[in-house]
């Protein structure tokens, strides 16, 4: 069975859309299998075939009925017992796209890719409102991060709403408050870096920074997870800052969530 993915999306109503190049139509019975990477749990869809002899197709399949798990499930096409994974040719990605997507509050965000062999996948992630961070620099003595609120359901329009950027140490429970500005979903938050070691000046260790929002009940972690890059940690590294001797940088946890470390 010649197929092949030429273009993947799951749209803001969470349906995974694909267009297919096709040596001939689908035999009626065939599926679209979906497996999750990890527990190895199959979800089906009976596809039929999509008409006379073409050489493309398209499908369309309503992925929320499917009650898929977070993780990554890989696609395959299945006929008479017999299934080979779906290859594609779209990288699949839009950063126009997943901001678009993230407007609507969600519990789970559904993202189409190819995987680095060539076929298609989906990613799927628990989605809880965050801050999502676009922009990080030290400059004039100051921690300054820009993003766009994810998943909260509010607006993308001029409205203003009051927040506030808050810092805090857990292991000695140090707080700082800084004022943030908040425009439709587009934020902009800045603290002094002087003030970050004044606030805890006997003690090395991590901030986390927090985004809190009129008309959003929780306080928003700031990460970085509506792109391509995995493993931020790793492989995303900022360039550090030094006051009165104590050096200061961001930084990613395993899970893409911000931090400041202050000290050695």
């Amino acid at each position: 069975m010649g197929v092949v993915v030429t273009d993947a999306e799951v749209t803001l109503a969470d349906v995974l859309s694909l267009r297919l190049a096709i040596d001939e139509p689908l035999e009626a019975g065939t599926e679209l299998v979906l497996r999750h990477r990890t527990t190895g749990v199959e979800r089906d869809v009976r596809l039929g075939t999509p008409g006379a002899r073409a050489r493309e197709a398209t499908l369309a399949v309503s992925l929320s009925p499917l009650d898929l798990s977070a993780g990554r499930w890989d696609a395959y096409l299945r006929h008479d017992g017999k299934r080979s994974r779906l290859r594609s040719v779209d990288p699949g990605f839009s950063l126009d796209h997943l901001d678009a997507y993230a407007l609507c509050k969600r519990t789970l965000a559904y993202r189409s890719y190819r995987t680095r062999n060539g076929f298609l996948a989906l990613k799927i992630s628990d989605a809880e409102p965050v801050a999502e961070v676009r922009t990080v620099w030290f400059r004039e003595g100051r921690f300054e991060v820009m993003g766009l609120l994810a998943y909260t359901g509010l607006e993308d329009d001029d409205s203003r709403h009051e927040a506030t950027l808050t810092l805090e140490r857990r292991q000695t429970s140090a707080r700082l408050t800084a004022t943030a500005y908040v425009q439709g979903v587009r934020f902009h938050a800045a603290v002094s870096l002087v003030d970050v070691v004044a606030a805890d000046p006997d003690a090395s260790g991590t901030w986390e920074p927090a985004l809190q929002v009129e008309g959003v009940p929780t306080p928003l972690k700031l990460g970085a997870r509506l792109d391509d890059v995995d493993g931020k940690r790793r492989r995303l590294h900022y360039p550090s800052a030094t006051v009165d001797g104590v050096p200061i940088k961001p930084c990613y946890t395993a899970d893409d969530e911000l931090r400041i470390e202050v000290g050695g």
